[in-house]
């Protein structure tokens, strides 16, 4: 799952994160209920308004990051894991259709059922952890998340027109600058 190790585990455990098995995951699951990325973000961003979730423990991201969400890609019987789950009976959605935000963008074939080169995970991530679930009404309610609507993004915006409609997905990279 794309920038858990990153963004969710804590510095003093990283390595011991990287070293686990999946099903020993459970161990880290404070992380992931009591993030500090969006207490962060409001320290950074609070003068233009951004404000932390507020429902703790966040079961809203334990959905987004260890089980799965229900009826898209969560197993029977699911052992809380970190680890990208793809539902395989989704029907597939073409480029020029996708959703560059995935699910959130109301694209069920896009991140986090799977992930597709042009799935703006970053996005979706940021998105996630200040809220965006909640103003779903999955795992929390509106209220908890005041920042939930807010399109947080890192500027780097993906589109269908970057990749290849067959392998290899990736183009080939732009040659950088001759100094």
């Amino acid at each position: 799952m794309p920038l858990v190790n990153e963004v969710v585990i804590g510095l003093k455990d990283k390595d011991k994160f990287n070293a686990s098995q999946p099903k020993k995951d459970g161990q880290f699951l404070s992380y992931v209920t009591n993030p500090t990325l969006p207490a962060l973000l409001e320290i950074l961003f609070g003068g233009a308004g951004v404000q932390a979730p507020t429902n703790f423990p966040r079961n809203d991201l334990v959905t987004a990051f260890l089980t799965g969400v229900p009826g898209l890609n969560q197993p029977t019987n699911v052992t809380p894991s970190e680890m990208l789950r793809l539902n395989t009976t989704t029907t597939a959605v073409v480029a020029a259709n996708q959703s560059r935000l995935g699910v959130i963008g109301g694209d069920s074939a896009g991140f986090p059922n799977g992930r597709r080169p042009g799935d703006d995970v970053v996005d979706i991530a940021l998105r996630v952890v200040m809220g965006k679930l909640c103003t779903l009404n999955l795992g929390c309610a509106p209220a908890d998340a005041p920042s939930g609507g807010i399109h947080f993004t890192d500027g780097a915006l993906q589109t269908s027109s970057q990749f290849n409609e067959q392998f290899p997905y990736l183009k080939a990279p732009l040659p950088g600058a001759s100094h």
